[in-house]
């Protein structure tokens, strides 16, 4: 994992590692070149059935150089609870999900992960900044790393605003 005071040196996505949902570190910059969403989950939440919309996108425009990054979090009353493996279980026997999940990470407080800061400290995404209020808020990265929209929970992933703006950033 990467030290909280080194996060404040990144100046992209693509320099922060994490732990994939099997326990494996993963480099962002595997992900350059692409665009991506970034999504705090949880599995206990009135949210969750976006997994259905999450896994959707993925499958529309995955070969197109699109990826969704999930992070579940039990940040929101305990509406995450299990293990990285209960968790893998649920979104493959629940959703079908086959988009890359990450190890459980916190995304606010005094534990917050640091890409969880970069992404919504002012100083590092001056636009899109501002606490995660809740599960499934979701951060849309263009190909050079940077945060171009975010999208509260309420904002479903097959919505209008979502779609037309991931087919912006693939037809640039």
């Amino acid at each position: 994992m990467i030290d909280v005071e080194r996060s404040k040196e990144m100046n992209t996505i693509f320099d922060f590692t994490l732990k994939n949902i099997d326990g494996r570190d993963v480099k962002l910059e595997e992900y350059k070149n692409k665009i991506f969403l970034i999504v705090n989950v949880a599995s206990k939440c009135g949210f969750t059935p976006q997994y259905e919309g999450l896994q959707k996108l993925y499958s529309d425009y995955k070969d197109r150089g699109f990826v969704i990054l999930g992070f579940p979090a039990n940040n929101f009353l305990g509406q995450e609870p299990g293990s990285n493996e209960q968790i893998k279980q649920f979104c493959s026997l629940s959703y079908n999900v086959t988009f890359p999940m990450f190890s459980k990470i916190s995304v606010k407080g005094k534990d917050i992960t640091p890409l969880y800061r970069f992404l919504t400290e002012k100083e590092s995404n001056p636009q899109f900044s501002g606490k995660i209020k809740w599960n499934f808020t979701k951060f849309l990265i263009n190909r050079s790393g940077q945060v171009v929209a975010r999208f509260e929970p309420r904002v479903k992933p097959e919505s209008r605003e979502v779609i037309e703006k991931i087919e912006e950033l693939l037809n640039q």
